[in-house]
């Protein structure tokens, strides 16, 4: 669904061509994290009161969600200084566990991604994905988006 001259909303994702951005979810449900990104990338364009392409992705999606309850947050997270075999096979694990197409989770390269600690959880930080113990995987097209998306993975401890 276009939700904005450049913007298609579409199942697990959206499609930004204004910011040249693309960001997926497989796995469980990340949607208020893409709607919460999505409002922060239109903010500036619409004011507080009214974020056009927010409202319209949350309508195709069929989510309520009150720009109020959009919380950003620095991730309290750890570097995991060694990381042993144990550590790949609970990532391997995870991705394996998540339905994404086989071509996404061949271009996973968890051997060179930066992994750290939630409380719960291990997070393995790529340059173009994150992969989340807890079931989520998020591919993203540019670099830059990771620490956007850092930024409201709190949204996902609410599903």
């Amino acid at each position: 669904m276009l939700c904005e001259e450049k913007l298609e909303i579409f199942e697990n994702g959206f499609e930004d061509g204004k910011f040249k951005l693309r960001i997926e979810y497989y796995g469980k449900d990340a949607r208020k994290l893409l709607l919460a990104v999505i409002r922060e990338l239109y903010l500036p364009d619409y004011g507080e009161d009214y974020v056009y392409p927010f409202e319209c992705a949350k309508e195709f999606w069929g989510i309520y969600l009150d720009p109020g309850e959009i919380v950003a947050e620095k991730p309290d997270f750890s570097p995991v200084k060694f990381i042993n075999r144990s550590v790949m096979n609970r990532l391997e694990k995870t991705l394996n566990e998540i339905d994404a197409p086989a071509e996404i989770k061949e271009s996973i390269g968890l051997e060179k991604a930066e992994v750290v600690k939630l409380k719960r959880a291990l997070l393995a930080l790529g340059k173009d994905f994150i992969l989340d113990e807890r079931g989520y995987l998020i591919v993203f097209s540019k670099p830059s988006a990771r620490e956007l998306i850092l930024k409201y993975l709190g949204m996902l401890d609410e599903e």
